[in-house]
C-alpha cells in the first residue's frame, strides 16, 4: 500500500502535476507484497559475508541507468507529448543522479560495475506491453510506473534491515524520488487516456506483476 507525497525537494517542476500527486489517495496498485525470502536473501545474516548485500547494490546501479534509458526512450517515442516530455525529463535527470549516487557506493565497497544477468521481471512486464498504439503507450506508462512502485517497496524494506546505518539511510532518501515516478507515470496515463481503461489495465498488469515475482529468483536483485 503506497501514499503519494509531495517531496519539498523534488525536481519536478510542474506544479499542477506535484497538486495532482498530493491529493490522490492511497493507491492499493501492488497485488502482493515482497516476501520475506527476498529480505533474507538481500540482507547478510549474521556471521556472513556482505556478498549479497554488494550483488544488490550493483544490481541497483543497472536498475538506476535502465530507469533513465525508459524515460529518454519514451521521449524519443512520442516527442509530440509535450507534457510527458516534460515530465520525463526531469526523471531521467533524477535517475541518471541515482546511478551517480550508487555507483559512489560502489566504489567506497571496491565493487567493479560489471554486468549481471537480469532476473526475468523486466523481460517478462515487457512482454506484455502491446505492440500497438495507442495501447503500447498505455502500457508502457502503467508498466513503468508498476516497476518504480516495486522499486519503492523494495528500497523501503532495504532500509528497514540494512545492517549498515548509512546505507540503510541512503535507501530511505530515495524512497520519495521513487514514489513520485510512479504517480508521474500513472497520472501521465490518467491525463492521455480515459480514467477507467487506465484502472483496468493498470488491475490487469498488477497481477501479472505480482506473478513474475512469485518464484525468488536464485540470485539477489532488485526486482527478483
Amino acid at each position: 500500500m503506497f501514499v503519494l507525497r509531495k517531496n519539498p525537494k523534488s525536481k519536478i517542476q510542474n506544479p499542477k502535476l506535484i497538486d495532482v500527486l498530493t491529493q490522490l489517495p492511497t493507491i492499493n496498485a501492488l497485488k502482493q507484497p515482497t516476501s520475506s525470502a527476498w529480505v533474507k536473501q538481500a540482507m547478510p545474516a549474521a556471521g556472513y559475508a556482505y556478498a549479497n548485500l554488494d550483488i544488490i547494490l550493483l544490481d541497483h546501479s543497472h536498475c538506476e541507468r535502465k530507469a533513465a534509458g525508459v524515460a529518454l526512450n519514451m521521449m524519443f517515442r512520442y516527442p509530440s507529448n509535450t507534457k510527458m516530455v516534460r515530465e520525463l525529463t526531469a526523471i531521467a535527470r533524477e535517475e541518471l543522479e541515482h546511478f551517480e549516487l550508487v555507483n559512489q557506493w560502489l566504489e567506497r565497497r571496491n565493487i567493479p560495475l560489471a554486468p549481471l544477468p537480469p532476473p526475468p521481471y523486466g523481460a517478462g512486464l515487457k512482454a506484455v506491453v502491446r505492440p500497438k498504439e495507442p495501447e503500447r503507450f498505455l502500457d508502457s506508462l502503467l508498466v513503468t510506473g508498476l516497476i518504480e512502485a516495486r522499486s519503492h517497496e523494495r528500497l523501503g524494506l532495504l532500509a528497514a534491515h540494512c545492517p549498515e546505518p548509512e546505507l540503510a539511510k541512503f535507501y530511505r532518501g530515495l524512497m520519495a524520488s521513487e514514489a513520485r515516478h510512479y504517480g508521474i507515470y500513472w497520472v501521465l496515463a490518467a491525463t492521455y487516456f480515459d480514467k477507467e481503461i487506465v484502472m483496468k489495465r493498470l488491475d490487469e498488469l498488477a497481477i501479472i506483476e505480482s506473478q513474475l515475482l512469485a518464484t525468488l529468483h536464485p540470485e539477489p536483485r532488485i526486482h527478483s
